[in-house]
């Protein structure tokens, strides 16, 4: 691991103050190329709308931020909507064009502005401006991972372990399902069918990603004892009615090292895929929550790992080598590639991680659960040791009770999409923070066009 862009432990000095020592590099480099702010938005956090719906992230030099869906223009719920995980369009010739969301709110507690019940997925025309429901369900609880499948069809899953309002297809399944949504392939923004796929396990459901087989990743999000990573295989690709459920377990009991994926039998009325894992002996994680691929790696958010003696960890994010034998590493660790947070001293460092991007050059986004809520970058792992390179600051919210959720890169690698989610303010949103470029007004004529 290259030690040029360390971020080293706070030290305790001789007057009994913490001072924290972190060493940034100058610049990072590649399409969103910034000079890492100097530290989280301690002192900027605040509940004022008029800061907050005008700059609600501390961002770099060269870069701006901007509004592109609010409740303004669709306000499902009564409370907050919770934009939770996002996917762009990424297929054929409007590729780019829409950003669809789901909505982490749960029956029982939050209620719909029309008296109804259940979960939402919306779409972003981000030609227009204009947001609408893509298709909604009352048994829909915590609406939480999405991601686009290369069939053309979507991929959202259930946050749930309650199984409060349970799905009448499948009214003995155990926690949250995997649902697919197929569009309207002259409209995409209606859904045309809605399918559950069980196969996928019956889990607390968050992280969910796809290789280049068409093998599905799902994490189970739990804390005690822990969750799973899993793996489904499709006996044919892009069919997931079909195949096996596969969970990772690391030799030894261990949490990092050689690994091995095993396969499940899950029971076939409440497809409890917790269970299943349990029985094999599967490795368990704390809280693991979002899911990344990038080439041959899946990466997992570990919202409160490495935890040691039963006691909870400052989080981490896992590696997993998607090879023959799989190695699993943290790939960023507070201690080895990044500080940990200490609030109370106003030390930044990392603190319960949640979702990641792809940043299209290797690199990896990871936003926090946290408050302040901060956007990192890690460098990929050049030199074997399982480490990122380097973990940089890009951003940190100053939103005081909300939490970023959904980073995502879509056909701009310039620009990257990210939700704000419970914010004091009461209106959660969907924002851009975009690289400024110069151009002439040719290009961008010829960049409106092609968005």
């Amino acid at each position: 691991m290259n030690k040029k862009i360390l971020t080293s432990l706070p030290l305790l000095a001789a007057v009994g103050s913490f001072h924290p020592v972190i060493g940034f590099a100058d610049e990072v480099n590649g399409p969103m190329a910034f000079k890492p702010i100097a530290g989280s938005a301690y002192n900027e956090l605040t509940s004022d709308p008029a800061v907050l719906n005008e700059s609600t992230w501390l961002i770099p030099k060269g870069f701006k931020q901007s509004v592109i869906s609010d409740e303004s223009n669709l306000n499902v719920y009564i409370n907050n909507d919770w934009p939770d995980m996002n996917t762009v369009n990424e297929a054929k010739k409007q590729a780019g064009r829409y950003l669809y969301r789901t909505h982490e709110v749960r029956p029982g507690n939050d209620q719909r502005n029309d008296g109804k019940l259940g979960g939402t997925v919306s779409v972003i025309d981000l030609k227009t401006g204009k947001a609408k429901e893509l298709v909604a369900r009352e048994d829909w609880e915590a609406l939480d991972g999405i991601v686009w499948t290369p069939w053309y069809t979507i991929l959202v899953a259930e946050e749930t372990n309650s199984g409060g309002y349970p799905d009448p297809d499948h009214p003995h399944a155990s926690s949250g399902l995997v649902y697919e949504i197929e569009l309207d392939k002259d409209d995409l923004t209606t859904a045309k069918k809605v399918t559950a796929r069980p196969l996928l396990g019956s889990i607390a459901h968050e992280g969910i990603e796809i290789d280049d087989e068409g093998n599905v990743y799902v994490i189970d999000e739990d804390r005690a004892p822990g969750g799973s990573i899993f793996k489904f295989v499709p006996d044919t690709y892009g069919d997931l009615s079909t195949g096996k459920l596969f969970v990772l377990r690391v030799k030894d009991g261990a949490q990092i090292g050689e690994a091995e994926w095993v396969e499940l039998h899950l029971d076939p009325v409440t497809f409890d895929a917790q269970a299943a894992a349990e029985q094999v002996g599967a490795t368990s994680y704390c809280r693991p929550e979002d899911l990344e691929r990038i080439g041959k790696t899946l990466y997992a958010a570990l919202t409160c790992e490495p935890r040691i003696g039963g006691k909870d960890g400052p989080g981490a994010v896992l590696s997993i080598s998607l090879h023959e034998r799989p190695m699993v590493s943290y790939f960023v660790e507070a201690g080895v590639n990044i500080a940990e947070e200490n609030k109370s001293a106003a030390v930044t460092g990392l603190k319960s991680p949640d979702n990641l991007a792809n940043g299209s050059d290797g690199k990896l986004w990871i936003v926090e659960d946290n408050v302040p809520s901060d956007i990192w970058v890690a460098e990929p792992d050049n030199d074997g040791d399982g480490h990122a390179d380097g973990v940089h600051l890009f951003a940190s919210m100053k939103d005081k009770d909300a939490e970023g959720t959904g980073i995502y890169f879509g056909k701009d690698p310039h620009k990257l999409f990210v939700n704000v989610q419970h914010s004091g303010t009461g209106n959660d949103k969907t924002m851009a923070i975009t690289k400024i470029r110069k151009y002439s007004e040719t290009d961008e004529r010829h960049n409106e066009d092609r968005d």
